[in-house]
């Protein structure tokens, strides 16, 4: 997936969850298009996303 994160065991990348899910698309729907995943593996996309802007450095604007 060119270097992008994916959910374990899957070619599924963070990216596409999280699109899906600023799209509107509950959990529940998220998870009966992708029958493979379970709850856990969209929580832990949405805590990546978090971890990812946590550590993002702001750099002020002069």
């Amino acid at each position: 997936m060119v270097g992008k994160p994916v959910i374990r065991g899957s070619r599924i990348t963070v990216e596409l969850i999280l699109i899906k899910i600023a799209g509107g698309y509950s959990f529940e729907e998220i998870l009966e298009m992708y029958p493979q995943l379970n709850l856990e593996d969209i929580l832990a996309c949405v805590a990546y996303a978090a971890a990812i802007m946590g550590s993002e450095e702001v750099i002020p604007a002069v």
